[in-house]
């Protein structure tokens, strides 16, 4: 048998006032009121709030590096996206939410680009699996999170939809620099 026994000791005396739960009734009340008033002082005066109470949407939370939002696809400096056509994306996500139509560049440098890039957010679950296999940081988990429509079909977004300046999410592309080790230029993309 593993361990000792532990033999436990009950009071069966319990006084009336125990019996009737009235010091830990007055008690909870008590910091009950306390709290209250001290968050009430906080909100009439503005100082030594306590209270983790956001004002939205005058205020905004400010989420860690690690959060993910909204999938969104980088923009290079000339105005296409970072987007190369590997399909990883497309393989790794659990939801097959992303589906991606390649095609090549019309200039001779046969480098692949995407057509079509369409990315179903009402099946996207945030998972993050299609940032991790990006291999040149093409998409990439936005910090925004507001997305509401009336219908489904205002959910599906396309290449043109999802096309993001690298500077809007210089915070995030740091962050995955930071974690996966991976060196930068000077326009931001990954060197190597």
């Amino acid at each position: 048998m593993p361990g000792g026994v532990i033999v436990v000791e009950r009071r069966e005396g319990l006084g009336l006032a125990e019996r009737l739960y009235l010091p830990m009734l007055a008690r909870g009340l008590w910091v009950s009121a306390r709290h209250f008033f001290r968050n009430l002082r906080g909100f009439v005066t503005g100082k030594n709030r306590r209270d983790f109470v956001v004002q939205y949407p005058e205020e905004r939370v400010d989420y860690a590096d690690a959060f993910r939002g909204v999938p969104v696809l980088v923009e290079r400096e000339e105005g296409g996206p970072r987007c190369v056509a590997c399909g990883l994306c497309e393989l790794a996500c659990p939801t097959c939410c992303i589906r991606i139509e390649a095609g090549e560049l019309p200039d001779a440098s046969g480098e692949r680009h995407p057509v079509r890039f369409d990315l179903d957010l009402a099946r996207c679950m945030f998972c993050g699996l299609c940032e991790e296999v990006c291999p040149v940081e093409a998409i990439v988990m936005s910090r925004s999170v507001e997305m509401a429509a009336f219908d489904r079909a205002s959910l599906l977004f396309d290449k043109r939809a999802l096309l993001v300046p690298a500077a809007l999410v210089k915070r995030r592309l740091d962050f995955l620099s930071k974690g996966y080790e991976r060196p930068r230029d000077a326009d931001g993309e990954r060197a190597g």
